[in-house]
């Protein structure tokens, strides 16, 4: 885990790079003017030299933070990586918007288990992929061993089995209903990773759609929200559509005229070569 100043400068860096893409400026540019901007006390602007020499030889993030694992998070790693995919639909802006608000959490000190339930929401709604990225989160320093075998478990289970019904068992609600109701746990107690409330609203949300969950959590208990990719301006979509088709009906307006006239004319549409030139007997 690094300090608290070093999340506060990798929160920063984030919102920067996406609120600076619009200007048209190159990566590498923009991480350059940014190291000027940042603590010289932390490690970021180490991170930043290294990075900014691997992207002008390799053009990945992603592949540079993952030479830093001492410093980046594999999970801030997977995000990055999975939003440079060609193949991907991951815009890269919601990418550090992610990675903002999950710097700004470990700023904070958030809970692990806020921060888990923050990560799975972002692979569940940017639909990045339960088994690597949770792979990337048990690997996280923040997670101690507990947490990393149960983190584990839902890798495994995760579309086999509710999630809500996976974070219900593993907390402390869960322990006391079956203390009150003189029933043994089955096999040795399992550790107890979220509090009474979080098993309340888990157990009000099994078999319901997990994102209604994370909206119960952050009400409630003020979990944090996972940011959601910016809508797409249907004016900017429309008006280019519109006018194809007012081109189009001009286009066949001309034409019937033509047709009235007496016949269109094909030379036209044939090209300028000579050899397909047609007479007027055609």
């Amino acid at each position: 885990m690094l300090e608290r100043e070093e999340y506060v400068e990798q929160a920063y860096l984030f919102r920067a790079l996406g609120d600076r893409l619009e200007e048209n400026i190159s990566l590498q540019d923009l991480l350059k003017s940014l190291r000027d901007e940042l603590l010289a006390t932390t490690n970021l602007p180490k991170a930043l030299d290294f990075v900014g020499s691997e992207l002008r030889l390799t053009g990945s993030m992603g592949r540079a933070m993952q030479q830093l694992p001492h410093y980046f998070t594999p999970f801030q790693t997977f995000v990055i990586g999975e939003a440079e995919r060609d193949e991907g639909r991951f815009d890269f802006r919601t990418a550090l918007k992610v990675l903002q608000f999950e710097a700004a959490l470990r700023a904070d000190g958030a809970s692990p288990a806020a921060t888990f339930v923050y990560e799975f929401e972002s692979l569940a709604r940017n639909r990045l992929g339960y088994d690597r990225g949770l792979d990337a989160m048990s690997a996280d320093p923040l997670f101690d061993a507990d947490w990393k075998e149960w983190i584990q478990t839902v890798r495994r289970q995760v579309g086999l089995v509710d999630f809500a019904e996976l974070l219900y068992v593993r907390s402390e609600y869960y322990r006391k209903q079956r203390v009150a109701q003189g029933l043994d746990l089955d096999g040795p107690e399992k550790p107890i990773l979220f509090g009474e409330k979080e098993g309340r609203i888990a157990l009000a949300h099994r078999r319901k759609d997990p994102l209604l969950l994370f909206a119960a959590l952050q009400r409630h208990l003020n979990y944090p929200s996972v940011p959601r990719p910016p809508r797409a301006d249907e004016q900017k979509q429309t008006l280019p559509l519109l006018l194809r088709r007012v081109e189009r009906l001009e286009q066949r307006l001309k034409l019937v005229e033509e047709e009235q006239r007496g016949g269109i004319d094909l030379n036209k549409f044939i090209g300028p070569n000579p050899t397909l030139k047609l007479d007027d007997d055609q």
